[in-house]
């Protein structure tokens, strides 16, 4: 049973486990998605140790990815700093004081 098991979902989605939006479920519905504290981000995440512009999510075919965009605290998969790196079925992301959980769904 996975950490994510609790949050099955159709698709693909990120859930917050930590931070001010907790139990809030952001749906992976097209191929970019951008993370931000900008309000015009598509995960808006109001909080300053988000960068306006801190990462984008990426779904091609099966494969749904973060990339970090040049953050200034970073992001991080399973406590490791990333530049770029895939995701995988119950994966802990950490953008600021953020924590999400990837749940790739019953459809991917």
């Amino acid at each position: 049973m996975s950490i994510a098991s609790e949050h099955v979902t159709e698709g693909p989605a990120l859930v917050v486990r930590k931070g001010a939006e907790t139990g809030e479920r952001f749906v992976i519905d097209r191929e970019r998605l951008t993370i931000g504290r900008d309000p015009d981000s598509d995960i808006f995440l109001n909080d300053v140790t988000v960068s306006r512009s801190h990462a984008v999510i990426e779904a091609a075919g099966q494969v749904v990815s973060i990339e970090d965009v040049g953050s200034l605290n970073g992001t991080y998969v399973n406590g490791v700093r990333v530049d770029k790196a895939p995701l995988t079925d119950g994966d802990i992301l950490q953008v600021g004081m953020f924590q999400m959980v990837y749940v790739p769904g019953s459809g991917r």
